[in-house]
């Protein structure tokens, strides 16, 4: 701003009325300014102005496990929808399930005074995420809950969305129903392993312990599950995904040993209607759970810190089942 100022002859003081459009300012002299900032590409920075005048940054943070689940990025267009809607930019930033890495990325956004927070968390306990290790910064959970501290929290029907889709699958005749799901720490993965089990237990049925497979993570492992849940002499007649990549590793896995294996999984995803086998999917909004994160988040800012923080709240986006195929 000094530069400008002197290149244009006038006081800093004079610039920043000037670019304020402050009417103490003549026509002529703000054309000046203006001239000498395009030719000197001045920016103000924004960072230092909120930091001086003890402003909010207008920016929140969204940290997320990953980036390469279609999940997460739509989480992030109905977050950065409502940011938008309230004058906000999104920061992102992506953990890789890495404990080490989300503190890091979530110090880094206290550091630069975002006005607040939305984490998928990684691991299994998340103290450090909690507003009074953050220095105040309000923090909403998304997709899996706090577990250490409390906070607002958006979640699926991951319980619900799983029962239901394995209770359609035991409607149309299968009593042999495999599960290919997340390891039994990861919330998602435990809730829709429950959901599976109890919709068993409700048909009278009890799964076979041959046909669960509780480590897949990928498109890869899971293939490798299925293959060997599906290549033996009693291999069930269906199969129950707990998340889009499971479901085409065992897709891959059914086309590559030729059978006619049912598949059922947790999450829509594109071309499911394309794959030439029965699916069966547990749909619902992804980016409704990053619109309802944020809009929680933005109560919270909006409320501190003049206001009780009050309970956590908790709001859970529905699901229903979608069958594809035939």
């Amino acid at each position: 701003m000094r530069d400008v100022a002197a290149r244009v002859g006038v006081s800093a003081m004079t610039v920043s009325r000037a670019l304020k459009d402050d009417k103490r300012i003549s026509p002529e002299t703000r054309q000046r300014v203006l001239a000498a900032v395009r030719e000197l590409g001045y920016r103000r920075n924004e960072v230092a102005r909120n930091l001086r005048l003890r402003r909010p940054s207008g920016m929140i943070g969204l940290v997320v496990t990953n980036l390469g689940n279609p999940f997460y990025s739509r989480l992030a267009l109905g977050a950065e929808q409502v940011a938008e809607e309230h004058g906000l930019r999104l920061v992102l930033g992506n953990t890789a399930e890495q404990v080490a890495r989300e503190r890091n990325l979530v110090e880094d956004l206290v550091a630069r005074r975002v006005d607040g927070i939305i984490v998928v968390p990684a691991g299994a306990t998340h103290r450090h995420l909690s507003p009074a290790s953050l220095g105040g910064t309000p923090v909403v959970f998304a997709s899996r809950p706090p577990s250490g501290t409390e906070a607002d929290t958006v979640l699926v029907d991951d319980f619900g969305g799983a029962r239901d889709a394995t209770a359609h699958l035991l409607a149309q005749g299968h009593r042999a129903v495999g599960f290919l799901g997340n390891p039994p720490a990861l919330f998602t993965g435990a809730e829709r392993f429950r959901g599976y089990w109890a919709a068993h237990e409700e048909s009278g049925l009890t799964p076979r312990e041959e046909w669960i497979r509780r480590g897949p993570h990928d498109i890869p492992t899971a293939e490798t599950a299925a293959l060997a849940v599906l290549d033996r002499d009693d291999p069930p007649t269906a199969l129950f995904c707990t998340n889009n990549r499971i479901t085409l590793g065992a897709y891959r896995a059914v086309r590559r040993l030729g059978t006619d294996t049912a598949l059922a999984g947790f999450d829509d995803f594109e071309m499911a209607d394309m794959l030439g086998v029965p699916v069966t999917v547990v749909s619902y909004d992804a980016e409704e759970v990053g619109r309802q994160a944020a809009r929680l988040l933005l109560d919270r800012i909006e409320r501190a810190p003049d206001a009780p923080s009050g309970p956590p709240r908790r709001t859970v986006v529905p699901t229903s089942v979608v069958r594809y195929g035939a």
